[in-house]
C-alpha cells in the first residue's frame, strides 16, 4: 500500500519509481547533445539568424535548457529515493514529465523557426543585436563569412531603408539653428542603428563580397531607395565602393549586364544596372555613384572603360527625358570629365613606330569618342530646346548646359589626340581616323543635337588657335592648330563629304596665312610645335609644305605648298 502522509487537505505520498518515464535526465541529455550538435555543424548563416533573432534567443535557451535540466535531474532523483510528491490528478508525474519535455521541443522549435522558417529581418526588437552582430562579422573579415552575411542582409534592405533617415534629417539629429528655442531632435534607437549599418556595410571587404557572391543584395538596397524615393539615406561610401569593386571584378554584375545579343536576358533587362543607374535624381542625390575615385580610373583598361561609359549613359538618359539637357548636374558634369581624361596619356605613343591600333591607349579613345556619339545620340531623341543659346561668348565652366558640356569633352579629347605628332601614319590614324572622321565629316552627329555640339566644337578650336594671337601664344594652341591643319589639309575641297567643317578649315588656313610667319618669328618653338610629321616651314619662300613620302603606288614624293603672309616688322602679341 501507499503510504499517506496528509496535512490538513494536503496529501502527500512517495513518488512511483516503477511509473512510465520518456522524459528523464538520459532523454534530456541525449536531446541537448543533439542540438549542441546542430549548433556546432551549422553554418554562420544560421548562427547569424539565431544571434540577431527578435527574441534574446541565446540567453533565453540556455535559461530553458538549464531549468529543465535541473528539474528532469530532480524528477528522477525525486523517483529513484521515493520521496513524497503532493497527491492529485491535476499534476502527475506523466503530466509532469510532458510539460518539461513540452518546453525542451518548444526551445528546439524556436530555434528552428528563426534559423530555417522564418529568418529574422531588421526590425525593433532586435536593432541593437542585428547591428553588434554584422558589426562583429565584418570586423572579423572572413571573406568566406562575408559571402554569406552579404546574402542575408538583403532580408533586411527594405526594412533598414524604411528606418533610416535622409541626409537633410540626419542634420537635424546634430544640429539646430540658433535662433530655434525648441530641443534638438534625436533619433530613434532604431533609426540611429539603421543610419549606423548603412555606414557600416560601405566596408570595402563586405562590398566586394557583395559584387562577387550576393549582388542580389545591392539590387535590394538601390531598388528600395528607387521606390522610397529616400535618396538621402547614408549610403555615399557604400555606392562608391560596390561600383569601384564592380569595376575592378570583370565577372561582375556590370560586365554581364552589357548587351543582349551578348549576355541574353539578363543583357536585355540589366536589372541591377537599371535599379542603381537609370534613376538620375537618385544618382545625383547619392553623389558617388559615378565618381570611383581618380586613383581606381588610372588603372581601368578599355572594358572597364566601357562598362563606366555604360553605366553614365543610363544615367545621362534619364536625365536628358527629366532636364532636356539644360540644367546643370554635378554627377554628370564629372563623370564627363572624367571620360574625357582617360585619353590624356595618349601622348605615350607619339613617336612610336609600331603602336598597333589595338593598344590598351588607343583603345580606350575608341570608348570615349563612341561614348560622346552615343550621348549626343541621346540628345537628338530628346530634341534641341527652343530657348538653347548657340554661341556663348562667355566660358561658363561647371554651370553651362551639356550641349557646351559634350562640346568641351570633344575639345579636350582632340587636344589630347594632337599630342601624337608623329610617325606621320600614327599621326593621322589618330587624329583623323579615330577622331576626326567619326566626330566631323561623312555626316556624323548629323542630328539637330549634333549640329548644336559641332557648332559649338568649331568655335571651341577656332578661339583656341585666335588666342595665340590676343594673348602670349601657348602650346596649346598651337597643337590644337597643327591638328586642324593635318585633319583638314592645306587646301580647300570641293567635296560634299567634309561641309560640315569647310567653314573652320577656311577660318584656320585665313589665321595661318595672315599669323604663321609671325608666330615663327615671335616663338620658333611654339610654331614648329604647329606642325606635324611630315610637315614643315619653308621659312625661304614663305610657305607650308606638306610631304607625302614614296608608299603604295606613289613612286615619288608628292608635295602641297601653303604660302604665309611675311611676318610685321616688330613681332608683338595684341591683347585685348
Amino acid at each position: 500500500m501507499t503510504a499517506e502522509h496528509c496535512y490538513g487537505f494536503v496529501c502527500f505520498i512517495p513518488l512511483d519509481a516503477s511509473a512510465p518515464k520518456f522524459f528523464g535526465f538520459s532523454e534530456f541529455l541525449t536531446g541537448l547533445a543533439l542540438m549542441v550538435l546542430a549548433w556546432t555543424i551549422a553554418d554562420i548563416r544560421f548562427q547569424f539568424r539565431v544571434k540577431t533573432a527578435p527574441l534574446p534567443l541565446q540567453g533565453l535557451t540556455f535559461a530553458v535548457i538549464t531549468t529543465v535540466g535541473i528539474l528532469t535531474l530532480l524528477t528522477d532523483l525525486w523517483r529513484a529515493e521515493h520521496w513524497m510528491v503532493p497527491q492529485g490528478s491535476i499534476l502527475t508525474p506523466a503530466t509532469w514529465q510532458a510539460l518539461l519535455g513540452g518546453i525542451f521541443f518548444l526551445m528546439f522549435l524556436t530555434w528552428t523557426w528563426f534559423a530555417f522558417i522564418r529568418p529574422p529581418i531588421y526590425g525593433k526588437m532586435n536593432a541593437e543585436r542585428y547591428a553588434q552582430t554584422l558589426y562583429r562579422v565584418i570586423l572579423k573579415g572572413s571573406p568566406s563569412e562575408l559571402a554569406i552575411i552579404a546574402d542575408e542582409f538583403s532580408l533586411s534592405a527594405k526594412s533598414l531603408l524604411r528606418y533610416a533617415t535622409d541626409r537633410r534629417e540626419f542634420k537635424n539629429f546634430h544640429s539646430h539653428d540658433e535662433g530655434d528655442n525648441e530641443p534638438t531632435k534625436k533619433p530613434e534607437k532604431i533609426t540611429g542603428y539603421a543610419n549606423d549599418i548603412l555606414l557600416l556595410i560601405a566596408d570595402k571587404r563586405f562590398c566586394r563580397a557583395i559584387v562577387e557572391s550576393s549582388p542580389g543584395t545591392a539590387l535590394a538596397v538601390f531598388h528600395e531607395m528607387g521606390e522610397t524615393k529616400k535618396y538621402g539615406v547614408q549610403v555615399e561610401t557604400f555606392a562608391k565602393n560596390i561600383v569601384n569593386e564592380a569595376l575592378a571584378n570583370k565577372d561582375s554584375f556590370l560586365f554581364h549586364e552589357a548587351e543582349g545579343y551578348d549576355s541574353g536576358l539578363i543583357g536585355y533587362h540589366k536589372p541591377l544596372s537599371q535599379s542603381m543607374f537609370s534613376n538620375y535624381r537618385m544618382v545625383e542625390t547619392i553623389g558617388t555613384l559615378l565618381d570611383p575615385g581618380f586613383r581606381e580610373m588610372c588603372k581601368w583598361d578599355e572594358d572597364q572603360w566601357k562598362a563606366y561609359c555604360r553605366l553614365v549613359l543610363m544615367t545621362f538618359c534619364d536625365y536628358a527625358d527629366k532636364e532636356g539637357g539644360c540644367n546643370h548636374s554635378n554627377v554628370l558634369y564629372s563623370a564627363k570629365n572624367s571620360i574625357a581624361h582617360a585619353v590624356i596619356d595618349l601622348y605615350k605613343i607619339n613617336g612610336i613606330t609600331n603602336s598597333a591600333w589595338n593598344d590598351g591607349v588607343q583603345a580606350k579613345l575608341r570608348v570615349v569618342v563612341e561614348f560622346i556619339k552615343d550621348a549626343v545620340e541621346i540628345l537628338d531623341k530628346k530634341g534641341v530646346p527652343v530657348h538653347l543659346q548657340l554661341r556663348v561668348r562667355k566660358r561658363q565652366g561647371r554651370t553651362g548646359n551639356f550641349y557646351d558640356h559634350l562640346a568641351s569633352m570633344i575639345f579636350e579629347v582632340i587636344f589630347s589626340a594632337s599630342t601624337v605628332r608623329a610617325p606621320s601614319d600614327l599621326c593621322w590614324w589618330v587624329q583623323h581616323n579615330s577622331v576626326w572622321s567619326e566626330l566631323f565629316n561623312f555626316d556624323q552627329l548629323n542630328g539637330a543635337a549634333g549640329k548644336v555640339v559641332k557648332f559649338k566644337v568649331r568655335r571651341l578650336l577656332y578661339d583656341e588657335v585666335t588666342n595665340m594671337k590676343r594673348f602670349p601664344p601657348g602650346f596649346k594652341g598651337a597643337k590644337i592648330l597643327g591638328f586642324c591643319l593635318n585633319v583638314m589639309g592645306l587646301t580647300a575641297s570641293d567635296s560634299n563629304y567634309d561641309h560640315d567643317s569647310r567653314a573652320l578649315q577656311k577660318a584656320i588656313l585665313s589665321w595661318t596665312r595672315k599669323n604663321y610667319a609671325w608666330l615663327h618669328s615671335y616663338n620658333q618653338r611654339i610654331a614648329e610645335a604647329c606642325l606635324v610629321d611630315g610637315m614643315t616651314y619653308d621659312a625661304e619662300n614663305l610657305r607650308l609644305v606638306k610631304t607625302y613620302p614614296v608608299e603604295g603606288l606613289r613612286r615619288e614624293p608628292h608635295h602641297v605648298y601653303f604660302s604665309v603672309d611675311p611676318a610685321p616688322p616688330s613681332a608683338e602679341v595684341h591683347t585685348e
